[in-house]
C-alpha cells in the first residue's frame, strides 16, 4: 500500500477500535493465565497504532508479553505470528494461537503452532472445526482451564 491508502486503512481500523467492545471474561481470563505464567502476545494484521489504541483503550497491556503487528512484521495475515514467534523465541510445541477464522488455523498450521478455534459463533464453528483445529474454546473464561488440561495430559504423557 501506498502511504495514502496505508493512512486511510488506518483510519478506518481506528474508528473499527473504537466502536469494538470486549467480552467481560477477557480480562479475568488474562489475568489468571499471567499468574499461570503464560506469556501472552497480540499477533494482528491491524496497523501498530490501531491494535495498541484497542489495547490501552481496553487496558490489556499488563497482561500481554508483545504486540506484533503488520507493521512490526511487514505484511499481513501469517507475518505477525511469523513475527512474534521468530522474535519471542517459543518452543512451537508448546504454543497456541487463538483463531475463529479458517485463515487463522492455516496462518498456525503453517508457522507450526497449534490453533486453537474461538467459538464464537456456532454455526462458524461448526464449519471450522471441520478443518481439525488443536481444540477449542467458547469463551476465554475457558482458556486457563484448557491450558491445565493440556499440560495435565502431557505430564501424564511423560509418565507412561
Amino acid at each position: 500500500m501506498n502511504e495514502e491508502k496505508r493512512r486511510i486503512a488506518e483510519a478506518f481500523e481506528i474508528e473499527a477500535v473504537d466502536a469494538a467492545s470486549m467480552y467481560e471474561d477477557v480480562v479475568p481470563a488474562l489475568a489468571e493465565l499471567k499468574s499461570m505464567g503464560v506469556r501472552l502476545f497480540v499477533t494482528t494484521s491491524l496497523s501498530r497504532k490501531a491494535a495498541l489504541r484497542f489495547i490501552e483503550r481496553n487496558s490489556l497491556g499488563e497482561f500481554l508479553s508483545g504486540v506484533h503487528t503488520r507493521d512490526d512484521a511487514g505484511g499481513v495475515k501469517s507475518a505477525p505470528l511469523l513475527s512474534a514467534l521468530k522474535g519471542a523465541s517459543f518452543s512451537l510445541d508448546k504454543t497456541m494461537f487463538l483463531t475463529d477464522t479458517l485463515e487463522g488455523i492455516q496462518a498456525a498450521r503453517s508457522a507450526g503452532v497449534h490453533p486453537i478455534l474461538m467459538m464464537n459463533d456456532p454455526d462458524e464453528a461448526q464449519r471450522l472445526a471441520m478443518h481439525n483445529p488443536a481444540g477449542g474454546i467458547v469463551s476465554m473464561h475457558e482458556m486457563p482451564d484448557f491450558i491445565r488440561l493440556i499440560a495435565a495430559q502431557n505430564q501424564k504423557t511423560r509418565n507412561l
